[in-house]
């Protein structure tokens, strides 16, 4: 299914060939640090991107940077601020959280209930409300997606099997507050660290494990220096397209059109594949020898509920936070 759709996606993308010579054609350098692949949510959805611009304008070309080409997450995201350097990115939404602190409420513990959850408020109230403060801050947001699953606890050594086994663990997450704060109420000991530098963290021992979705896990081949997955779901991780906002006041009327019709159709096809994919990349860790682990968080979830009311009011984020839980079912 999966390549029957992304098959269909790259057919759809090139089905209107763009008019003139590839002459002299704006370079959009497109920065992310998952790498340029089609097993995670970021690399799909980039690549789909290219597919879909390229196809339809004669005065834009796409440029893929993953694997941090361009720099870590929060160089990019510089860059497009002084409009030089980088033009777009693709991540979760809490690598925003220096630059814009009410965006942390959509990275709250035990939030979300499901992918529909994600995007009926992000596709609503809540999109609209941050998609102002990310103007204010230089950046304009193409839009909303869906990550390839939520974030579990990803370790060496002995499988996790109980909420217990989280405690003490030092565990990379993003570098954001409301990461740190959801981990570290689980008893982890929360390691902020850029994504590139987990792998060799791992390898010498720095870190006892790390929190992803297993799709990022796999994409990345960090099953090559962990064995385990628990399953506890704490964190979904929106992630969030976005282009420069000097830059894409530089774009023509028709070249905005067109980059904005790319990253809906790129954005939709990602949201598609979602729940599959989540599946499915779980299923690739066991055969890697990884071994999964369910593990009942239901002491956590019950806990995050002050907690997520208290990191919401500390970054002035309530009427958001009151937004997102209405638009749950």
């Amino acid at each position: 299914m999966f390549k029957l759709v992304m098959a269909l996606a790259a057919g759809l993308a090139v089905a209107v060939p763009s008019v003139g010579a590839a002459q002299d054609r704006k370079l959009i350098r497109f920065g992310y640090s998952s790498p340029t692949d089609l097993e995670n949510d970021n690399g799909a959805t980039a690549w789909i991107f290219k597919q879909f611009v390229e196809s339809r304008s004669d005065t834009l070309e796409v440029g893929l940077y993953g694997s941090s080409e361009l720099g870590s997450d929060q160089d990019v995201l510089q860059a497009m601020q002084l409009g030089s350097g980088a033009t777009m990115h693709i991540g979760g939404t809490a690598l925003f959280n220096s630059f814009i602190e009410r965006v942390g409420v959509l990275d709250l513990p035990f939030l979300w209930q499901d992918y529909a959850h994600v995007g009926r408020a992000l596709d609503g109230d809540v999109g609209a409300s941050l998609e102002a403060d990310f103007e204010a801050s230089g950046f304009k947001v193409l839009g909303w997606g869906y990550s390839w699953g939520y974030r579990n606890v990803v370790t060496g050594g002995a499988p996790i099997n109980s909420p217990e086994g989280i405690k003490g663990l030092k565990l990379r997450t993003i570098q954001s507050p409301i990461y740190v704060a959801a981990l570290n109420a689980m008893g982890a000991n929360a390691t902020p660290m850029a994504f590139g530098e987990v792998y060799t963290a791992l390898q010498t021992g720095v870190l006892d494990g790390f929190e992803h979705a297993a799709s990022m896990v796999y994409s990345s081949k960090l099953y090559e220096v962990t064995d385990n997955v628990a399953l506890t779901r704490h964190l979904f991780g929106p992630t969030v397209l976005t282009y420069s906002l000097s830059q894409w006041e530089a774009l023509t009327e028709k070249e905005q059109e067109v980059v904005q019709a790319g990253a809906d159709f790129a954005i939709e096809v990602a949201r598609a594949l979602a729940p599959g994919r989540e599946a499915a990349a779980l299923d690739l860790l066991r055969e890697q020898g990884m071994t999964i682990t369910e593990i009942d968080t239901s002491g956590f979830a019950e806990a995050a509920v002050p907690l997520q009311d208290e990191l919401a009011a500390g970054i002035d984020a309530t009427d958001v936070l009151a937004d997102i839980r209405a638009a749950a079912e």
